[in-house]
């Protein structure tokens, strides 16, 4: 069950995301999305069972983001 919880986590974030930037949100508010985006994102892997290439591309944009 706790897959679930952590998908629809993410799919929450994604939605207000949408939502942000049709209303024009500021970038730093943005970005601030997209950095919770990954730790749910995280957690959700973490609940899944973590693949090579999913925990590669969490790093990547974790590295990114700085």
């Amino acid at each position: 069950m706790a897959v679930v919880e952590e998908a629809r986590f993410v799919l929450e974030r994604l939605r207000r995301i949408d939502q942000l930037k049709a209303q024009d949100a500021p970038a730093d508010l943005l970005l601030d999305e997209v950095r919770s985006l990954l730790g749910e994102a995280e957690a959700w892997i973490g609940a899944e069972g973590s693949s090579e290439r999913a925990a590669r591309a969490l790093e990547s944009s974790r590295q990114a983001l700085g």
